[in-house]
């Protein structure tokens, strides 16, 4: 399915989503933010989908809100501002909770609010001459879609402060030493990359996946043993599930397990 501002295709079991507006550098707005919610409440609920792909069209990720738009909120009274600004919120809240991996290819660079888009999902593959900036700053602005508390779980407060205060480029290899990009790759490579590494995790155990990546996105939220307590309900279920059956012998028997028959059933 493809409208004006999101394309939607499939690559087996992995949704691929490419924000659509090159011509804006893939800038984003309501628009943008109604159908990414409508395309990832869809996958939660489609058991054929193991993973989710977010890119951008024209080889470039997203250089966040559309400046003129932003412009024509200051007329429009801080109600409308904060209702729009709640659909950004939105959708990277829903990022976040989605059942299914969340995967970000960034070609070229993310920025502003494409720049939290791109933070929000659980790995980041990213080009090598990519670059990320928290460009709010230069406009007179300050970040919102959660970019600084999605920043500040993988770098100092003085380097977060640093890259919102002055809006400055920050290289792809910089931001992959800083532990913020996952895999680096050439230019033009990283749907490709991260398309496969979803097919990776389509074909894993669904509920567990899931009950990762709840504890991971949530892991510096609680304290060591909240924490425990926390894993310990996760691998209590783990355990009588049916997954867990089936990669128990399978690694017993040493064979690669097959999960794909256990998608959409009920935990044993």
């Amino acid at each position: 399915m493809n409208n004006d501002v999101l394309l939607v295709r499939t690559e087996g079991p992995v949704l691929v989503l490419a924000i659509n507006n090159p011509s804006l550098r893939n800038a984003i707005g309501p628009e943008f933010f109604r159908a990414a919610s409508k395309e990832l409440a869809r996958a939660a609920a489609d058991s054929t989908v193991g993973a989710i792909v977010f890119t951008g069209a024209g080889g470039f990720f997203c250089s966040g809100g559309n400046l003129n738009e932003l412009a024509a909120n200051r007329e429009r009274g801080p109600e409308v501002r904060r209702e729009r600004l709640e659909l950004l919120h939105k959708t990277i809240l829903d990022i976040r909770r989605s059942p299914k991996p969340v995967i970000m290819a960034v070609e070229g660079g993310a920025t502003g609010a494409g720049m939290a888009l791109a933070l929000a999902g659980d790995l980041l593959v990213a080009a090598r001459n990519a670059f990320f900036a928290a460009s709010y700053i230069r406009a007179g602005l300050t970040p919102d879609g959660g970019l600084t508390a999605l920043l500040a779980e993988s770098m100092p407060r003085q380097a977060l402060t640093h890259m919102c205060l002055t809006g400055e480029r920050q290289g792809a290899e910089r931001m992959h030493q800083l532990g913020v990009v996952t895999t680096l790759v050439e230019k033009g490579h990283a749907v490709g990359e991260a398309i496969e590494l979803a097919r990776q995790l389509a074909t894993g155990p669904e509920r567990a996946t899931g009950r990762i990546l709840g504890l991971c996105r949530d892991a510096r939220m609680h304290t060591l043993a909240e924490q425990m307590e926390r894993e310990a309900d996760a691998m209590v279920a783990s355990q009588g599930d049916d997954e867990a059956a089936e990669g128990i012998a399978a690694v017993l028997g040493r064979r690669d397990a097959d999960f794909t028959s256990l998608r959409g059933t009920a935990t044993a």
